[in-house]
């Protein structure tokens, strides 16, 4: 990481449960990255709209509420609409097994459900963010 990569920890949709989030937001600080956490209640627009304002270079989506199959598709389609759909996005929370390879399929790079290690989260973005920065420059 040669300079702090910027993450968008977002909780779109109505689900009130942000203990997850903010565990996850704690934990990429404290590897290195700046977090901005957009709290409870946001819609897919508001959500974006700090990934942009932020210039942002990933976006975490932490979804409890069983809404992931509507809400992660307007949050891809309102990046594409603001022109960041090179942002990697990652998704975490209540996600069915049979849900994650549509995710995959739609533009979600990773998801990541209860019980995975704060420590591989943090290892697995930052090296798919080196990644795409090598691909980019």
């Amino acid at each position: 990481m040669e300079r702090p990569y910027r993450v968008v920890v977002g909780k779109p949709g109505l689900d009130g449960h942000d203990r997850g989030a903010k565990v996850i937001a704690r934990a990429l600080r404290d590897a290195g990255f700046e977090v901005i956490y957009t709290g409870l209640h946001q819609t897919p627009e508001q959500v974006v709209q700090a990934v942009v304002q932020e210039d942002a270079d990933a976006l975490g989506l932490s979804l409890l509420s069983g809404a992931h199959m509507t809400l992660v598709p307007k949050v891809i389609s309102e990046l594409k609409n603001a022109g960041s759909e090179d942002v990697l996005i990652i998704v975490g929370g209540i996600i069915p097994e049979a849900d994650i390879i549509p995710l995959m399929e739609m533009g979600v790079a990773q998801v990541f459900t209860p019980g995975s290690p704060l420590a591989t989260i943090a290892n697995w973005l930052e090296v798919a963010l080196d990644e795409r920065e090598s691909q980019l420059h």
